[in-house]
């Protein structure tokens, strides 16, 4: 049994590592210390029994820290961790943090690719590349993108036919705007990549952070699941994130109301089976 799983969270600390993301002063809410010691009682209340945690900063130096923090916390049973992907030996890259405390706990790679100047970035050759090597390692790949990145994104994905990829936070939809297009397009044309898993994920903080309800964020989750099914979407919180607009238990209890239409197998899928399989996880 993988148990319930929480696969995408966070954690950080600004007093010891700068975060070029976090500057604007809207999130000056989360600006501040998170770790193990603030997630397990969460987890525990929601019924979660693992998670992944999942890189935030462009250093190898926070993917050898969280890797450590995988090997001494019990909870976490993956880490999606960061390496150059234009380097000239990601594949030694890799190797050398499996080498590291906790190492056998690295199960994919992600690069903030919606923050790259060049919408393209994920379809340059040397990229492409990369991310070949993060496959034939055996690791799983994380899609950062919005709308203005799908394109590359899907010619990546057509370049790496044999990489497990998934797209994180549903491609963060405007749903604030109410915008379903050009997103619903491009989402759909991804999703025929039977290789590419969607993680339901971050859209609380698409919407209105101060007034969303359950019902702004159904038209779209409506949607991936027409696009995905019960055995291509993945759960994950996007804490500490998520508390700009909802906190741990409201997001968890809000995915479950808007999954509710696949039933138990596919909440059992969703909420646990699909990433223990695209991330390999074996505690």
């Amino acid at each position: 049994m993988s148990g319930r799983i929480d696969a995408h969270h966070h954690f950080w600390n600004p007093q010891e590592a700068d975060y070029p993301w976090m500057a604007p002063d809207a999130l000056a809410p989360i600006r501040r210390p998170f770790g193990p010691q603030d997630m397990a009682p969460l987890i525990a209340a929601a019924g979660i029994t693992r998670t992944v945690l999942v890189q935030t900063r462009a250093d190898i130096a926070e993917t050898l820290r969280f890797l450590a923090q995988a090997q001494d916390n019990a909870f976490i049973a993956g880490v999606v961790g960061w390496v150059d992907l234009t380097g000239p030996d990601v594949a030694g890259a890799i190797r050398q943090l499996r080498q590291a405390p906790g190492g056998a706990f690295l199960k994919g790679i992600r690069h903030q690719a919606h923050d790259e100047d060049d919408a393209d970035w994920l379809a340059r050759p040397d990229v492409i590349a990369g991310i070949a090597a993060v496959g034939h390692e055996g690791l799983a790949y994380d899609l950062l993108v919005r709308e203005r990145e799908l394109p590359a994104a899907i010619r990546c994905v057509d370049a790496n036919p044999d990489v497990r990829f998934v797209l994180d936070h549903m491609a963060k939809p405007r749903i604030a705007e109410g915008a379903m297009e050009p997103w619903s397009a491009l989402m759909t044309e991804l999703a025929a990549r039977p290789n590419v898993w969607c993680k339901v994920s971050g859209l609380v903080t698409e919407a209105d952070w101060g007034g969303w309800t359950p019902q702004d964020l159904a038209p779209y989750v409506a949607r991936a699941i027409a696009l995905f099914g019960s055995e291509r979407l993945i759960f994950g919180s996007d804490w500490p994130v998520c508390l700009l607009a909802a906190d741990y238990a409201r997001v968890v209890l809000t995915a479950e109301e808007l999954l509710a239409p696949l039933g138990e197998y596919g909440h059992t899928r969703v909420f646990g089976g699909n990433a223990a399989q695209v991330y390999q996880l074996a505690r």
